[in-house]
């Protein structure tokens, strides 16, 4: 779930099936299948790292879009691509979004 505002991880996070992306979320859960929210919004309550850390403790993957600078951006394009690289990376896509640590 790609953004993923704190109301639907609230939502996923308490099994609240309102509409189309919590069923579908929920359906992951249930049948165990790799799910990923990316949360969006910033700074966090602590009800929301909770309803992340349930989330987690249910084998979510959170993944905050939060961009690394260490691989020295020099556009917007480049921080998008950097979150969008991990979240490629945790579905097993290939791509070449940036650098790998083992390339050098």
């Amino acid at each position: 779930i790609c953004p993923c505002s704190t109301g639907t991880l609230a939502a996923v996070a308490t099994g609240l099936s309102q509409n189309l992306i919590h069923r579908a979320a929920d359906v992951h859960l249930k049948e165990r299948r790799k799910l990923i929210v990316v949360p969006r919004e910033t700074p966090l309550s602590s009800i929301t790292l909770g309803n992340m850390k349930t989330l987690a403790d249910l084998g979510v993957v959170v993944l905050p879009a939060m961009p690394g600078w260490y691989h020295e951006p020099t556009s917007l394009g480049d921080l998008v691509d950097f979150v969008v690289a991990r979240i490629c990376d945790q579905l097993g896509v290939e791509h070449k979004l940036g650098r790998r640590w083992s390339e050098g």
